[in-house]
């Protein structure tokens, strides 16, 4: 996939208004759950039509409305019905970002935070992972990745809590290490960490990183 790794995202269960044309052609409009939320896109959950990639719907928070793209849809089943992702339109503005912004304010628990404790950097890198309930070995390409963990795009990430095996290489050395999922976005990817890694080697697997992509694209973060 070309999508690049979303913004942190805050959970939250709002109902917000969502109309368009749906994939055979005809208008509709419903209310539905936004399951999470940025300042430029969220997950919805509950819609009742069909939709489409490329797609674009009007959105509706209290009194404020915005025009968003879709991502990514999929059949969640039963009362979830279809979930959809969706990315803010350029130009728009953002429904609920007052909603963001006081409860940052107010509860900063619920403040989408950047985890990992080391730069990161947006790079491929080749990693193999193992379910260990499956042992199944999965080979997959980091977008982005630290010393701490990873991110992987993929339209069907495992389930936060996870407990995998990683492999990869760090210059002449296969490491093997243990790892966890810790955030999981349905049909866009999942964030990985390695939990298993020295010190040391993260150290040495952080110089690694900066000498492949010397610039990265975010500096270390305040929370852990």
């Amino acid at each position: 996939m070309s999508l690049h790794r979303p913004e942190p995202r805050l959970e939250t269960n709002l109902t917000v208004r969502v109309w368009g044309m749906d994939a055979s052609g005809k208008p509709f409009f419903q209310n539905v759950q936004a399951r999470n939320i940025s300042n430029h896109g969220a997950l919805l959950g509950g819609i009742e039509h069909a939709l489409q990639p490329g797609d674009v719907v009007g959105v509706q928070y209290a009194e404020h409305k915005a025009r968003f793209r879709v991502v990514w849809v999929m059949d969640a089943g039963g009362i979830k019905k279809n979930e959809a992702g969706l990315q803010l339109l350029d130009n728009q503005d953002c429904p609920w970002k007052h909603m963001l912004a006081e409860k940052e304010q107010s509860d900063p628990q619920a403040r989408p935070t950047n985890r990992r404790r080391r730069p990161r950097h947006k790079i491929s890198f080749n990693l193999e992972l193992h379910d260990e309930r499956t042992n199944v070995p999965l080979r997959v390409t980091a977008t982005d990745i630290s010393g701490n963990g990873c991110y992987v795009e993929t339209i069907l990430p495992i389930a936060v809590g996870t407990v995998l095996k990683a492999e990869f290489w760090v210059e002449t050395e296969r490491v093997n290490t243990s790892a966890i999922v810790r955030t999981c976005d349905p049909g866009v990817g999942m964030g990985i960490e390695f939990v298993g890694l020295s010190p040391d080697l993260q150290e040495r697997f952080q110089r690694v990183l900066e000498k492949l992509d010397p610039a990265g694209i975010s500096g270390p973060s305040q929370s852990s």
